[in-house]
């Protein structure tokens, strides 16, 4: 059975769009960016750790990006970096908010970087869990876990919900941690999703703008991850020297899950420097 995706606010953001986003908690704001695998949402993603942040004394906002959850999926442009994160600021707008602190997973952590450069006054800080927009294309279609994902979405059979199970093997070391009912919920988004959300999608390779970044930065990346290579975190500190990283041992490529409480308290001691 195909569990459906709590409904949270739908906003209009223009030129015909609307974004999907759940709120919780006062103060300042955290808006959460999803990654790209089939049925993704900012609600599947974040749920726990933006209520842990909304009990101590910040405003979440766990968006769907354009093609994604509940939000407009049009299939008359292609998924690049400036329209999937202009998408999350034409929401901030909309909503009447000026600068938030980005927490990103994967292609949503592409999205946050892309955002911290072209909109520096907005973003206040970055927290990164093993982002995209660090390797060429061709090295990201060589990790087992995006491999396993591209078979799920292009197989004979499309995605299917066995499909969507073998991807989160290699999602997590252990997948007795993925919480009851995600894969399911994210199946049934996978089913309203046009293929060309996928076929369109294009990750700039970021690397050689990272020294232009300036707002405190944080990165935390599991050694065991098989989407985003570990190796991105060397990249990060090499080319973002400023940057706090940190490698987690027996985690794959969902921190915020496999280690919810280290994941949690980080970004709590992060938020609180100010």
């Amino acid at each position: 059975m195909s569990l459906p995706l709590p409904k949270g606010t739908i906003t209009d953001i223009g030129d015909g769009l609307s974004m999907h986003h759940h709120e919780v908690g006062e103060g300042p704001v955290v808006l959460f960016l999803h990654g790209s695998g089939p049925g993704a949402s900012g609600w599947s993603n974040f749920r726990d750790s933006a209520g842990f942040l909304a009990e101590h004394g910040y405003r979440c906002i766990m968006v769907d990006s354009l093609g994604y959850g509940h939000s407009s999926k049009p299939t008359d442009r292609p998924y690049t970096l400036p329209f999937m994160a202009g998408g999350a600021l034409s929401l901030m707008d909309a909503l009447g908010i000026d600068s938030f602190t980005l927490i990103g997973n994967s292609q949503g952590g592409a999205q946050a970087i892309w955002l911290a450069l072209e909109h520096p006054e907005r973003v206040e800080g970055l927290i990164l869990m093993a982002p995209g927009g660090l390797e060429t294309r061709e090295t990201y279609m060589e990790m087992r876990g995006i491999r396993s994902m591209m078979r799920c979405i292009y197989g004979p059979e499309g995605i299917t919900l066995d499909g969507m199970q073998r991807v989160f093997t290699k999602q997590v070391v252990d997948p007795s941690r993925v919480p009851e009912g995600v894969i399911e919920r994210r199946y049934a988004v996978a089913m309203t999703q046009p293929q060309h959300v996928f076929k369109s999608m294009r990750v700039d390779n970021l690397t050689d703008r990272l020294s232009e970044i300036t707002q405190p930065t944080m990165a935390l990346w599991g050694i065991q991850d098989q989407f985003c290579a570990v190796s991105g975190a060397d990249t990060l500190e090499q080319h973002l020297p400023g940057a706090e990283v940190i490698r987690i041992d027996q985690c794959g490529h969902w921190v915020m899950v496999e280690h919810s409480d280290l994941f949690n308290t980080s970004c709590l001691r992060f938020l609180s420097r100010g």
